[in-house]
């Protein structure tokens, strides 16, 4: 399989060519175009993390209750995967490792990797994000989607993140949620809130936008109903 990026950063869109007998698994709604001959079905994802309640979990992390299967029967299949939103797109390599992703910034993977729905603990229910994040394992291209530009950060030690503004993260790193500055008062009023605490070695995923504080933005200028 090669994934080829391209109108990246605001727009990015993900060209996926298949080897025969390959296959895509992608979030359903995300392809924009497709070779002719490339066969697709709708799954609830057999396996781990399939079936019935594989595709509960997700739909109650925001995602959605079913799986596109982009299957190509000779080589040279193409399949162009997009999020919903203006953003980039990251492809990242799983190699065994684990990788803990935004429930809404999971697009697509190889069917080797796993997609589990991961509760990150009570910490995460005061976050003001979700609370049900994807954890995702096995071995193969994972495509991911952010809202506005991605970057990466490498941890080694501790660093601070708005939760807001995380993509995804390896599980090499442990976290807390906690308040921005010294005081709670002083957090709130100064507009950052609540923020993660990356503690250990590993690469963390943020996007330049957050997409809550961007839809209160926009919903607070539409007309009322």
């Amino acid at each position: 399989m090669n994934v080829e990026i391209l109108h990246q950063p605001d727009s990015a869109i993900a060209k996926v060519t298949l080897a025969a007998g390959e296959e895509l698994v992608a979030e359903a709604g995300s392809m924009i175009a497709m070779s002719g001959f490339v066969n697709v079905s709708t799954t609830l994802r057999q396996g781990k993390g399939g079936g019935i309640l594989g595709g509960l979990k997700r739909m109650v992390a925001g995602e959605s209750l079913f799986l596109s299967v982009f299957r190509s029967p000779s080589a040279g299949g193409e399949v162009f995967v997009a999020p919903k939103l203006l953003g980039d797109i990251l492809l990242y390599q799983m190699v065994g490792n684990g990788l803990v992703v935004q429930a809404t910034s999971y697009l697509a993977s190889e069917s080797n990797v796993d997609i589990e729905l991961g509760f990150q603990g009570f910490k995460s229910l005061f976050s003001g994000e979700s609370i049900f994040w994807l954890d995702i394992s096995g071995y193969g291209s994972v495509i991911l989607s952010s809202f506005g530009g991605i970057y990466e950060i490498d941890v080694n030690g501790e660093y601070i993140v708005d939760t807001g503004n995380i993509v995804a993260f390896e599980k090499s790193l442990t976290f807390d949620i906690t308040k921005a500055s010294s005081s709670w008062i002083g957090s709130f009023l100064g507009g950052e809130g609540l923020v993660c605490r990356f503690k250990g070695q590993g690469k963390v995923y943020c996007q330049t936008h957050n997409p809550t504080a961007f839809g209160q933005l926009v919903g607070s200028q539409l007309p009322a109903r």
